[in-house]
């Protein structure tokens, strides 16, 4: 490069300084070098190219423009509200997917952990041994009362479904249909935990049913996302449900009992990012990030709230007395590890559901 640059220059100034003075010429080469614009041989300009004016003020204007185009560039970075409610990008759920996975994993090594007996306090399964009968039975009760609520509410879906009309009440939009969805499920349930329980069947057993039928109503528009999906859905669920409760029951009796407080934070959050999620569509980013949040932050809530109340609920068979004035209320232990079942089987329908329809895209 450096060579080639030399040649150039030297190129340009090629002309001859000196003309060819006479060898008689008495003055000498000095004098001839001095007479050498008077030679033939004009000296030769060097070889640059000069900016006319209108092209000077043309690269002005250009570098001009570059300068303002930068700036306004640097003026122009989005906003803290436009990033927000700019377009979700591909991975808005990465974090959401990778929190269940570890969740997942963490679940999987407690399993192995408490299963193969490494824990040094007593677990639920080596209580059980000494058992009472009437808490064995305090516990059998609560568990079919849990699988009576997944009929009941099973039967309610599919029945709603199969009603044009009922259909289009529970799918109406608005702000009152939601007050009126929202003020059943809570009143329902409100209403059934504030009754006493009695053996065999009562107002409080009429009030459970009536619940559990709610429930299956409100969620019956999921029937659209198809069988296939929905039996995936309860056999996912199944699993885990199956999973964590063995997690629990192999687990120190009182373990899990102290995650309590920060499971209830988190559930204010879940329901605040709920709630938000209905102003905020998910085609933006910040929509995204709630939907995901409560998503798969709802699915590993709940799956820390059914280690919670599966241990709760054992907890309190084993603590009330077996002729105490306040009866154990098998209906509404099993309420509590019911929703939590339920609140996994929607999240995990809606996740493959959502697979499914990428699949197809």
């Amino acid at each position: 490069m450096l060579l080639a640059r030399l040649a150039h220059i030297a190129t340009g100034r090629s002309a001859k300084l000196l003309c060819k003075a006479p060898f008689n010429c008495a003055q000498g080469l000095w004098k001839s070098t001095l007479q050498a614009p008077k030679c033939k041989f004009p000296l030769r300009k060097p070889n640059r190219v000069l900016l006319q004016p209108k092209q000077r003020r043309n690269y002005s204007e250009e570098h001009g423009n570059r300068e303002r185009s930068h700036l306004e560039q640097r003026t122009k970075t989005p906003t803290i509200k436009e990033r927000l409610m700019a377009p979700p990008s591909e991975n808005a759920y990465s974090m959401g997917k990778g929190a269940a996975a570890g969740a997942a994993l963490m679940g999987i090594v407690a399993l192995c952990y408490y299963g193969l007996g490494l824990a040094n306090q007593p677990s639920i399964y080596d209580h059980s041994v000494m058992w009472p009968q009437y808490v064995r039975d305090r516990i059998h009760a609560t568990y079919a009362y849990f699988g009576a609520s997944c009929a009941v509410t099973a039967a309610s879906a599919a029945s709603v479904f199969q009603s044009e009309a009922m259909l289009n009440l529970i799918m109406r939009s608005g702000w009152m249909a939601t007050l009126i969805t929202m003020g059943l499920v809570m009143g329902t349930g409100a209403l059934t935990q504030s009754l006493d329980y009695e053996p065999g069947l009562g107002m409080k057993q009429l009030a459970w049913a009536v619940h559990c039928a709610v429930m299956g109503a409100v969620i019956a528009p999921m029937c659209f996302m198809g069988g296939p999906v929905l039996v995936r859905a309860l056999l996912y669920t199944t699993g885990i449900v199956g999973a964590l409760s063995t997690v629990a029951a192999c687990a120190p009796s009182e373990r899990f009992l102290a995650i309590g407080g920060p499971l209830a934070i988190g559930l204010g959050v879940v329901f605040a990012a709920s709630i938000a999620n209905m102003w905020l569509p998910t085609t933006t980013a910040i929509g995204a990030s709630l939907a995901s949040l409560s998503l798969y932050g709802g699915l590993i809530l709940f799956s820390g709230f059914l280690l919670y109340d599966t241990q709760r609920i054992v907890k309190a068979a084993e603590s009330y007395p077996e002729h105490g004035y306040v009866r154990y209320d098998p209906i509404n232990n099993a309420l509590a590890i019911y929703m939590d079942a339920l609140n996994i089987f929607i999240r995990i329908a809606i996740i493959l559901s959502s697979g499914e329809q990428r699949k197809k895209k």
